[in-house]
């Protein structure tokens, strides 16, 4: 089995397509084509993963942040970066990241950080937009069910909790067939009008090469007629943050306590406790100064993330309590679920945890 089908799987569970503009998601370093032997999870590559991985003989390491950003202009040892580099080259370590793609998730960071503080009946915080298109296609009547199908099973017309969602509308077609083409219907060189349906569905646009596929393989026309729109919608299945609520309202300082307790962490810095209990919360894994704005407008009690700033507190205004619960602390359950995700597709090589990796922030 070759790197290449995790890396597959992993771009169709964390697509590329959701992540930030600024990032640097998906496959980072290696050869996709070489056999794989086991998977190391980290939040963060560092000297001490990658010398674990060697221990345990894995040769793909799967991190939540990527370990290349922006270019690089040499590759010596005088560097960390150029160490990390010339021992995954010269050991044949493959590398992939997850970060704001996984982040961006509903099912992603922020969604096993409610689940582990017992947060329920979460949405996203900052939906995206820019992410959702919309396919029409013109398919001879009698083909339309098939068509549609086909897109179905791949992805296109979901719409919230609803699934197989399409407009369609009825019209006639004109078309003539040029030489050297083969027409499904009507005479090369002459004018033809076919009765047909016009079949639009919305998708994610990280679907939109296999939706094409799809419908392609059953249209029954050389050269299908079809539009791909961009939507300006935004969706709210994919977005930065999430907001829900505790199973029932809890005084401020004992749910700060908790969760000390549960991320395992000395200290947590906060604003002022404007309220004496909190009901709805708000959270954004890694840095998420950017969402204060957006957590006051969804009237949460208490914001939880990491990376605040002095000034950044100043901006709770007595109208939301604001916890910086570190940037790590708030991002560590992410190497369970990349875990959990390829453990549960592959069973024929060994997928570990990291034990050396840690937060780069320590506290006394």
């Amino acid at each position: 089995m070759k790197i290449n089908e995790v890396i597959s799987y992993l771009d169709n569970r964390f697509p590329p397509a959701l992540q930030e503009s600024y990032d640097n998601s998906g496959f980072l370093l290696g050869d996709r084509n070489v056999e794989i032997k086991g998977v190391l999870v980290a939040v963060d590559l560092t000297l001490d993963v990658i010398e674990e991985a060697l221990q345990y003989g894995c040769n793909l390491i799967v991190t939540h942040h990527p370990f290349i950003f922006s270019g690089i202009k040499r590759i010596t040892t005088d560097s960390f970066m150029g160490r990390m580099l010339y021992m995954l080259v010269n050991n044949n370590i493959a590398v992939y990241a997850a970060h704001t793609n996984l982040d961006n998730l509903a099912t992603g960071v922020n969604d096993i950080l409610s689940k582990k503080l017992g947060i329920v009946d979460t949405k996203i915080l900052s939906p995206m937009s820019d992410k959702l298109r919309k396919l029409v296609v013109y398919v001879p009547t009698i083909y339309a069910s098939k068509v549609r199908e086909a897109m179905f099973a791949v992805g296109a017309g979901c719409i919230g909790n609803y699934d197989s969602c399409s407009f369609n509308s009825n019209g006639k077609g004109t078309f003539r067939a040029m030489d050297g083409t083969s027409p499904f219907v009507g005479k090369v060189g002459e004018l033809h009008t076919e009765a047909e349906e016009r079949i639009e569905v919305v998708y994610p646009i990280m679907y939109e090469k296999s939706i094409l596929r799809a419908m392609k393989s059953v249209h029954p026309y050389e050269e299908p007629a079809y539009d791909c729109l961009p939507l300006t919608n935004t969706w709210d299945r994919v977005g930065a943050g999430m907001v829900g609520l505790l199973p029932e309202p809890i005084p401020a300082i004992d749910f700060l306590k908790k969760v000390k307790e549960i991320l395992g962490i000395p200290v947590i810095r906060h604003s002022d406790l404007c309220f004496d209990t909190v009901h709805t919360v708000a959270i954004c894994g890694g840095a998420g100064s950017f969402l204060i704005g957006n957590a006051k407008a969804a009237k949460a009690d208490i914001y939880l993330t990491g990376d605040l700033k002095y000034h950044d507190f100043q901006q709770a205004e007595g109208r939301i309590i604001l916890a910086d619960i570190g940037h790590f602390e708030s991002e560590q359950f992410v190497k369970d679920l990349i875990y959990w995700e390829i453990s549960k597709k592959f069973s024929i090589f060994v997928s570990r945890i990291s034990t050396k990796n840690r937060g780069f922030v320590l506290y006394i």
